[in-house]
């Protein structure tokens, strides 16, 4: 990420965090009985969350969907195909004060001794690209 970018992230206000669940095989080579107790103590952390007013959504996504892309999107195709393990098998929509809150919420989570891989990001205000362009339409008309 470009230095400028960066900037204008900086720049805007809280709009909270989130958590992106990697890693969908989190389970094999588990009984029932073990992927029982992990899914119980995963929906006792987001239930935690939810209490503190800390999480504002949540859920799962289904290991099928579609891929739009091209002109137009034009193209459409089944997917995702990737490895497993960088699947994004779910989110949390988290409301809290800084990254290191969101990143200490995410070091807890059940699912990290199972291979699971949690991606934190905050999420901008404006999309940093609509930010440049209004910036080069003022110095256009300060010219």
């Amino acid at each position: 990420m470009s230095s400028e970018i960066k900037e204008i992230m900086a720049q805007q206000p809280n709009n909270g965090y989130m958590l992106i669940f990697r890693g969908t095989d989190w389970y094999k080579g588990l009984s029932p009985e073990e992927m029982q107790q992990v899914a119980d103590h995963w929906m006792g952390w987001f239930k935690g969350l939810s209490d503190q007013g800390k999480v504002v959504a949540g859920n799962p996504l289904e290991p099928k969907g579609k891929i739009v892309s091209g002109k137009g999107g034009r193209m459409i195709a089944d997917g995702p195909f990737v490895e497993s393990k960088e699947t994004i098998g779910g989110y949390f929509l988290l409301k809290v004060e800084s990254l290191e809150e969101a990143v200490a919420i995410a070091q807890a989570c059940p699912g990290l001794p199972y291979g699971i891989r949690v991606e934190v990001r905050p999420i901008a205000g404006e999309c940093p690209m609509v930010h440049q362009v209004r910036a080069a339409a003022d110095l256009a008309l300060a010219q």
